[in-house]
């Protein structure tokens, strides 16, 4: 009888250290990072922030699409992963020509009509400034970083890197107009990251 007890404490514990262990591997995996950006005091919408990880492997590929509507690009500011394809389609009524000359991918797209799109490859970390050679008040960003973690800050400056998991990082933050911040910040100590620009 005493041997019964001892086996269904063995297993009860077993299988304690077994569901502590699981929910432990389910919080390391669901870390993820939030945090608010600022500007001036004010919540700052797109500022594309990311986190440094070498060899971290890549996301998998998404569509993505900047369109041309009501004479400029949605969206403004677009983050993807260096070797993304980006889908650029014209769904204005009007001739567009996208191009991009400095700093990031160097391309000219050409004159392309209503309801057709273009494609372009993301082939290294960079600011890539989008303009649209007829119509001057056009344009976008696309941030290419080297890197799965990362994300873009919504209306209320708020952002979430869902993917990342725990450990220490170095993050960067980008916003238009503005010198790049980085810092430091750790994963999974439920502290949301708080980025202000002056």
């Amino acid at each position: 009888m005493r041997q019964m007890v001892l086996a269904t404490v063995c297993v009860a514990s077993l299988m304690d250290l077994a569901g502590a262990r699981a929910g432990l591997a389910a919080r390391q995996r669901e870390a993820g990072l939030t945090g608010r950006v600022e500007a001036g005091g004010r919540p700052a919408s797109d500022a594309v922030v990311w986190l440094d990880a070498p060899g971290a492997a890549r996301a998998p590929e998404a569509r993505l699409v900047i369109e041309q509507r009501n004479m400029q690009f949605t969206p403004r500011v677009m983050a993807a992963q260096v070797g993304s394809t980006i889908e650029l389609p014209n769904n204005d009524r009007v001739f567009h020509n996208v191009f991009s000359f400095n700093h990031g991918k160097r391309f000219d797209l050409g004159l392309y009509p209503t309801g057709a799109s273009k494609r372009i490859k993301l082939d290294r970390a960079a600011v890539n400034r989008l303009y649209c050679n007829i119509h001057p008040h056009m344009a976008a960003y696309i941030v290419a970083v080297d890197t799965p973690y990362f994300a873009t800050s919504n209306q209320a400056g708020a952002f979430t890197i869902p993917n990342a998991p725990p450990g220490e990082y170095t993050y960067h933050a980008w916003r238009s107009g503005a010198d790049a911040l980085q810092g430091t910040v750790t994963v999974g100590s439920d502290s949301p990251l708080e980025i202000r620009w002056p």
